[in-house]
């Protein structure tokens, strides 16, 4: 964490959605960022926490970010609402990006469900400077629940925008599939997808005749569940010589980190790259959004994913 930001403004965005406004104490010009990017967050708990940028990327003074309540979370998210007040200072690190737009692509198709609103929230800025199409699917339960709502049904967003309140009924749905079909369609279009894990999982099934350099995920603080068919497993840490059992319901991350390996991590779900490690023996048992294919012999994401043998070696 390299900069300590003021708290310039923090208002109520939706329900249970608050943005801060972040700057430097001085008024400085910030670190630039692209969107897609978010920032590392040392939250008033103590405990680290990535969110997304949601201004546009032309900004140089300040960061918005936006923030959800999650009551049954980490403690992040109600910390950073309860515990952080206007005038007051927070530790934060420079923007990354590991889900950045592509400026070659010819049109996008950009995917929110709920609080997936605010890296596209950035893209959405972006692209209209750009002059490039695109069509934003909004996905919220509700209008109550909707960040930036107003924002985005206006000028001159309001022409790209569809937004659908499935009012928390199953049957009630978008039906994404005409959206994603695209038969015959598919050059230059590149597709950005940030939500709750069931809706990437929709998305990743009904993009499957895609190009996967075409379809992109993002989400933070989505946490995978465990599955009926895990079962233990052991890593051999090939750097630090460390030898770990991971049990079911428990992620090779949190046994490294069980053991003194600081393997870097964001999202913990699988959807943004940043732990990235190199698989060295043994099968994977994938659960991210993020791998390509042909990279899923020698990778991994020790966040989510898991083991087919009964042993991995890891590069770390």
């Amino acid at each position: 964490m390299n900069m300590n930001l003021k708290v310039a403004s923090k208002a109520t965005v939706a329900q249970d959605i608050y943005q801060f406004e972040l700057q430097h104490v001085d008024g400085a010009p910030l670190p630039a960022f692209t969107a897609g990017a978010h920032i590392p967050v040392l939250t008033p708990s103590g405990s680290m926490r990535s969110y997304s940028l949601c201004n546009d990327p032309e900004e140089t003074h300040r960061y918005l970010i936006a923030v959800k309540r999650e009551a049954a979370g980490r403690g992040g998210s109600i910390s950073m609402i309860d515990g952080l007040h206007l005038g007051d200072t927070v530790a934060v690190g420079q923007p990354l990006n590991h889900f950045p737009l592509d400026p070659q692509a010819q049109k996008y198709v950009l995917i929110a469900g709920g609080i997936g609103i605010t890296p596209l929230m950035a893209m959405a800025k972006t692209l209209y400077q750009w002059d490039k199409p695109f069509k934003l699917y909004y996905l919220t339960r509700d209008p109550e629940s909707t960040a930036f709502l107003n924002q985005l049904k206006a000028e001159p967003f309001a022409q790209n925008l569809v937004c659908h309140h499935d009012a928390g009924l199953p049957g009630n749905n978008f039906d994404l599939w005409p959206v994603l079909e695209k038969s015959g369609s598919l050059a230059g279009l590149q597709l950005y997808c940030c939500g709750p894990a069931g809706l990437m999982s929709a998305v990743k099934d009904m993009t499957g005749h895609w190009p996967s350099s075409a379809v992109h995920f993002e989400s933070f603080g989505v946490q995978q569940t465990s599955q009926v068919n895990d079962t233990p497993f052991t890593v051999n840490f090939s750097k630090s010589a460390h030898q770990v059992n991971v049990p079911a319901g428990t992620s090779i991350l949190q046994m490294a980190r069980s053991v003194g390996i600081a393997m870097p991590a964001s999202c913990e779900s699988g959807t943004c790259g940043s732990c990235k490690t190199r698989l060295l023996e043994g099968s994977a048992d994938h659960r991210d959004h993020v791998l390509l294919p042909e990279d899923r012999a020698h990778w991994i994401m020790p966040c989510v994913s898991r083991a087919l043998s009964d042993h991995l070696t890891l590069e770390a």
